[in-house]
Order: C-alpha cells, then structure tokens, then sequence
C-alpha cells in the first residue's frame, strides 16, 4: 500500500489558539454554575427564603409593639436588611464551596481543568456564579419580607454596591474554601465556626453600639458588620459605622480574596498532582 501523502494524511486536531479572554468557555462556565442551583431550586432558593421568613416572624411578628424603634424606623424596617443580606452571604458561599467541593469528592475536578480556560476566566465564573445565586436569593428574600415590614430605599447606590460586593466577597472566599476543604468535614468547620458566627455577630438583629466591651469594639473589625450596615444604610438612611470604610473594605476585600484565588488556580492548590 503507498503511502499516502503528506497533504492527505490525517493530522490530529489542535487546540483552538484564544487571543485575550476565552468568552465561550467562561460563559460556559458561569452557565454551568447558574444551572447547578437551578436544578435545585426548592433546596437553593425556595428553602433560604422559608428560613428568613421564620426569622422575620419570630423577631417581629412575635414582638410586635414589644420593641422600640432603631434609628427611628420601626424595628421590622431594621431587620429586613440584614435578613436580606444573611441570605445573600451564606448563599453565594455555599454555591462556590460546594460547587468545587464537590468536584474534588467526585473526581471531576479534572473537568474544571481540562478546557483552556486560564486561572482569571475560572476565578471569574466560580464568582459569578456564586453572586448570581447570592443576589438572587436576596431578592426573592426581600420579596418575601415586604409584607411583615416596609423597607423604603433611601439610597439606591449603596443597596446595589454592598449587595453586589458581599455577593462577590463571599463567592470568592468559598472558592479559597472550596479548594482548600479535603472533605465535608473541613467545609463544616468553616461555616459553623467562621461564616455563621461573622453573621450574626454582624449587627444582623441588634445595634453593636449596644454590646458591653471588648465585644462593641471587636464588631468593628467584623468585616461582615460593614456589608451589613451600608447595605441596610442603602434603606434606612443611617449608617451605625463609618461608610467611608465600610466602601473601601469592599473593594479591597474584592480585590485580596481575587488575588488569593488566582494564586490558588494557578499554583494548583490541592487540585493538581
């Protein structure tokens, strides 16, 4: 048999060569991420809604005209904000933590990797995917709570720039969590002894000026106090903290864990042997 030649024979494909961003494969991505919760919309959205709900019926419902106004707004009117950014910041945790937890238990981790998708492009579609389910969840959870509370928006750059950037911070931090977790177990320990407890020692449900000392002080290194109070200061017109830092901790938070999870992508951190 003659061989065949060169401009016939059968070459093996080679990869497609991406100038600048890969906007397929982290679009890709993103959906990947979205559809995931989707999937699930009865655990990943309608659940959280039900827990704040509850929530909202037993500090405000159950005491009703127990409790004085906060700043001048009845006591419902205070805690909706903080109720709305709870869900956003354990939701958008949860979804980029186990999202990649769960990859790594099954083996598939090598799915995340194989596509040339650089480390930014997987940094960013594990984030925005993780915002996504954030803001979502905050939205159906504020839907949810307008009947037992009127929440006015006095301030609607700062709703939209704490919501966002808390949706962000969260997703990235449970990206650093999600790679470095080995098991449930090691994920456990930080929801339960670092997430929850920054929650709700954040002002959620009560002024931190109220708070005997050293713990008034120690709420105001609680990054998690500033997220809550710009964004319910978004509603109120009243901040307890300094805006100003509460503004510049976002976007430096924003910008650290970025870095961080970059770092971990690109040395391989527990994902690559």
């Amino acid at each position: 048999m003659k061989d065949m030649p060169i401009d016939e024979a059968v070459l093996p494909p080679e990869p497609r060569n991406y100038h600048g961003v890969n906007w397929a494969g982290l679009k890709t991505l993103y959906q990947r991420e979205v559809r995931r919760f989707w999937k699930v919309g009865m655990q990943t959205l309608a659940a959280p809604v039900v827990t704040s709900l509850l929530y909202m019926m037993v500090f405000v419902v159950a005491a009703q005209g127990a409790r004085p106004p906060v700043h001048g707004v009845a006591f419902g009117t205070f805690v909706a904000p903080g109720l709305i950014m709870m869900a956003i910041l354990n939701n958008a945790f949860a979804n980029s933590s186990s999202s990649l937890l769960q990859a790594k238990m099954n083996g598939l981790i090598g799915d995340f990797l194989t596509p040339p998708l650089t480390p930014p492009e997987h940094v960013a579609g594990f984030a925005l995917g993780a915002a996504t389910r954030g803001i979502l969840v905050g939205l159906v959870t504020a839907i949810v709570v307008m009947p037992f509370a009127h929440v006015p928006v006095t301030h609607l750059w700062a709703v939209l720039y704490f919501g966002l950037g808390a949706a962000l911070i969260l997703g990235l931090l449970g990206v650093m969590a999600g790679l470095w977790a080995e098991k449930f177990d090691n994920m456990a320990v930080v929801t339960n002894f670092i997430v929850m407890p920054m929650t709700f020692l954040s002002g959620t449900f009560y002024l931190v000026d109220r708070l005997p000392e050293p713990f008034r002080t120690g709420s105001h290194f609680n990054p998690f106090f500033y997220l809550i109070d710009g964004f319910r200061y978004g509603f109120i017109g009243h901040a307890e903290g300094s805006l100003y830092t509460g503004v510049l901790m976002t976007a430096g938070l924003v910008v650290a864990l970025t870095s961080v999870c970059l770092w971990m992508f690109e040395t391989g951190y527990k994902i690559k042997t």
